[in-house]
């Protein structure tokens, strides 16, 4: 009589008959049965995931340092022994935070979401984890399906850095004028061409995107950017904000960043800020 095993507990495994053995199911000596999912059943799993980007070269794989994509990616093989791709919503640089980075997979598994929830947060290091899982219907596409993203830029404005904070925020000693910032913010809400805050670099097709709010608020030390829009291009948050602090640093007026914007130049926009003070905060669909 065969024995099953399994590194993980899975859920509704599909009966053998006849002593058959179809393929996804594998024979160990000593009589044991491994089963790794249903062959015959293909479900389609969402991810929400949290991580610390400090170490990694971004989201998506590369072949010069880890990402959080080959983990997770890496993770999944090991539970379900399947070649397949975890796909995010979209890429974060090198450095840059999460914390509802929203990500989906497909795999022949009969475990459950939380069984999922538990394996892979017993395989990840201790700057990544899985917040949720959850079934989805097969149309779901974590990319394509985004109908809105929130990401936070946070800026320590002060004398002295912060030794505990250092990964998380860009320290910036000057004194920053948030009025102005304020001012020129509202420049940039609504329906733009953004080329003049793309990366050099940047592989999107159209440079058009709508962002519906930047909220800028001081509490104490810190000095927060809030962008609220419907997809952003690559270093573009981060150019935005690159470009304000030369606003609220007093080396540009308000009313140039409409220029800057209607220039489509990159040339004209300000540096680009660091990336550890971004984080991805929320990602939306059209069924929440």
């Amino acid at each position: 009589m065969f024995h099953v095993v399994s590194n993980f507990p899975l859920a509704g495994a599909s009966a053998l008959r006849g002593g058959a053995r179809p393929q996804g199911y594998h024979l160990r000596r000593g009589r044991s049965l491994e089963i790794f999912g249903d062959p015959y059943l293909t479900r389609k799993l969402k991810l929400i995931i949290e991580y610390e980007g400090t170490r990694y070269h971004g989201w998506q794989v590369q072949p010069n340092g880890p990402t959080i994509q080959a983990i997770l990616q890496d993770c999944l093989k090991k539970i379900t022994r399947e070649n397949g791709a975890v796909v995010g919503s979209g890429r974060t640089d090198a450095g840059v935070h999460a914390e509802a980075q929203v990500a989906h997979f497909q795999t022949a598994s009969t475990m459950t979401p939380h069984q999922f929830l538990m394996a892979f947060n017993s395989l990840l290091p201790h700057d990544i984890a899985v917040k949720n899982v959850a079934e989805v219907p097969d149309d779901f596409h974590a990319q394509r399906s985004a109908v809105r993203k929130i990401y936070r830029y946070t800026i320590l404005n002060r004398e002295y850095p912060s030794a505990l904070l250092h990964d998380r925020c860009w320290f910036i000693q000057y004194p920053l004028d948030v009025k102005s910032m304020l001012l020129a913010k509202s420049y940039l809400e609504g329906k733009h061409d953004f080329s003049a805050f793309r990366a050099s670099n940047c592989e999107a097709r159209n440079p058009i995107r709508e962002i519906y709010k930047i909220g800028i608020s001081k509490k104490g030390d810190f000095i927060t950017f809030d962008f609220d829009g419907n997809g952003f291009l690559k270093y573009m948050v981060r150019n935005i904000v690159g470009t304000l602090m030369q606003v609220g640093r007093k080396k540009m007026q308000a009313q140039e960043v409409k220029t800057i914007l209607e220039s489509r130049d990159r040339k004209n926009a300000g540096p680009t800020a660091r990336p550890y003070g971004l984080c991805l905060v929320e990602v939306f669909y059209d069924d929440e």
